[in-house]
């Protein structure tokens, strides 16, 4: 299985409205519930008036669509980095899963994951 490296830090945060979020940035994830409002962005797009926020992420995609009959992906690569330590904040779209990783583990994530015969690009 391969998976891409994606090359901007990432933020994952807080915000009061939806119209704190730049709906025109290139790369973000909005999570709405009845409790809160979270985002996931690129940093430098990070609303300047958050609830909370965490910088420091970096993050990984699965590459190609993912079949939705496909079953434990996410499962396996989370088992792999939890039994080495390395937590993760995972999200996903239609089409596959991202997984995000604190920036000070992410090369030990990447290496991990090679090591369990994960082509990494």
């Amino acid at each position: 299985m391969e998976l891409k490296r994606l090359s901007d830090d990432l933020t994952v945060c807080k915000v009061k409205s939806m119209n704190d979020i730049n709906l025109d940035a290139e790369f973000f994830f909005i999570g709405k519930t009845d409790e809160e409002i979270s985002l996931v962005c690129k940093t430098e797009d990070t609303p300047v008036d958050t609830i909370e926020r965490e910088d420091g992420w970096n993050g990984f995609r699965i590459q190609g669509v993912l079949d939705f009959s496909l079953i434990g992906i996410l499962s396996k690569l989370s088992t792999i980095l939890a039994e080495n330590e390395i937590g993760i904040f995972a999200v996903s779209t239609y089409n596959t899963d991202y997984i995000l990783v604190k920036s000070e583990n992410f090369e030990k994530a990447m290496n991990v994951l090679k090591e369990q015969g994960y082509l990494v690009v």
